[in-house]
């Protein structure tokens, strides 16, 4: 399992998916949610064009994420007592006789320039108080993105933790081309699988994508000159740069926390090790120099330390080395095997995937304790990466129809599936959280 694993490199089971104009490329659907999830009526907002649909409904689209979420109730319009866009509209009676907590209430309205403005209102219906409430200016292309970042306000201020709706996730997919050949795919879309974009397609393999720090730019392995190689690409503009074609093993790129360097798996002299690549210098720092197999290197949050794979014990497990140099050092101990460390946003946890009895499953390594707190079930789960508010990680995981994209809280609470519309899915990447 272990070269399996660390030599992805060598292995074509990703998948791709054939891109057509759809709106969304992923289905999110709910597994398993919190028993007793926070009721809110998200009521339809009003609109300043009567004659004409708004172009985009903004109160389903806030319902669907908080529904998707597995944290929220989200009350069905047919069962609400009135429908009010504003604070002096709204009949707390009514709303408290049917159990309702929390509502949500709005107005999109086209300016002069052809631009939108949305305004919001999040209410305590018991308390009869606003909690939380703004008007954002935004375009219709950037309507979506509103009204995630209204659902991330919502969650934020009824969940205590950041929403990270407003996100981005990066997958690679495969799907057959009509000689019988594969079609490798580096695809983005939004958090909710809306809004897919393909960055890269190639009939070479494809993997590891990793987000920069900014969620402007991505690095990941080609094969499409036939060998690795490590490439920079930015998003918007599709502009690329190669950083690594040595001849061997050109993998496993991970970016600083300031975006200046990326950790990288290189055996240009002979074995696997780890090394750091100066993105404005060009230049290569070795951190590892050991007979054994090193590879998947991550950075802690504080940019001082790499975790990675490493067999050096005799069986795969994490260790951690300091980005100026050093003596790693091992930090997992349960079972015989972990592998793909992933950083928590606060570095103090790792998840890993962790072997035993010949299942591998999702895992957090406890960095103080060195405990591993097992999250799934499945016999084949793989590439584990966080969102940006480390309350889910997102992962693939091997069934029926092959390999899948699902999602789990930290706490093991909530679990979805992210169902493509055609083909498979693998080495999913959360991106970080955006700025307007």
């Amino acid at each position: 399992m272990f070269k399996k694993y660390i030599y992805t490199l060598f292995l074509i089971f990703i998948f791709t998916l054939f891109f057509s104009k759809l709106a969304y490329a992923i289905e999110i659907i709910i597994d398993k949610g919190v028993e007793k999830p926070i009721p809110v009526a998200i009521v339809p907002f009003g609109w300043s064009q009567a004659a004409n649909l708004p172009p985009v409904d903004i109160a389903q689209v806030i319902s669907n994420d908080l529904i998707r979420s597995g944290r929220f109730s989200a009350m069905e319009e047919k069962d609400m007592p009135q429908r009010p866009t504003d604070f002096d509209g709204v009949n707390f009676r009514d709303w408290r006789l049917l159990g309702m907590e929390n509502l949500l209430i709005g107005n999109l309205a086209q300016n002069n320039q052809g631009d939108y403005d949305v305004e919001f209102r999040l209410i305590d219906v018991y308390k009869e108080k606003q909690i939380a409430g703004f008007r954002i200016p935004s375009t219709q292309v950037q309507l979506r993105r509103t009204a995630h970042e209204i659902s991330d306000i919502i969650y934020e201020k009824l969940i205590g933790i950041r929403g990270a709706f407003a996100t981005r996730i990066v997958y690679v997919t495969v799907n057959k081309n009509p000689d019988g050949t594969k079609r490798f795919a580096l695809q983005v879309s939004d958090a909710d699988g809306y809004n897919p974009q393909i960055l890269l397609e190639s009939n070479e393999p494809i993997m590891s994508p990793a987000w920069s720090p900014d969620g402007r730019s991505l690095a990941y392995v080609s094969f499409e000159e036939k060998n690795s190689a490590v490439y920079i690409q930015d998003i918007q503009s599709g502009a690329r740069q190669k950083v690594a074609s040595n001849r061997g093993i050109n993998s496993a790129p991970g970016w600083s926390p300031d975006g200046s360097r990326l950790a990288l798996t290189l055996s240009k002299d002979g074995n696997p090790e780890i090394y750091i690549f100066h993105i404005a210098s060009r230049t290569l720092s070795r951190i590892t120099e050991n007979a054994a197999i090193d590879t998947e290197p991550v950075w802690s949050g504080d940019g001082k330390m790499l975790a990675f794979t490493s067999d050096r014990g005799g069986n795969p497990q994490i260790y951690e080395v300091p980005v100026e140099g050093g003596q790693p050092r091992r930090i997992s101990f349960n079972g015989t095997y972990n592998a793909g460390p992933e950083y928590s946003p606060d570095s103090k946890t790792i998840a890993v995937i962790n072997g035993d009895r010949g299942a591998y499953r999702i895992g957090l390594l406890n960095r103080a304790t060195g405990q591993v707190t097992i999250l799934t079930g499945s016999r084949q789960d793989e590439s584990p990466s966080f969102a940006p508010n480390g309350h889910m990680i997102i992962y693939t995981t091997t069934g029926a129809r092959g390999n899948a994209l699902a999602a789990i809280s930290v706490d093991g609470s909530v679990h979805q599936r992210l169902a493509l519309q055609d083909g498979e899915v693998r080495e999913p990447a959360w991106g970080p959280f955006m700025n307007r």
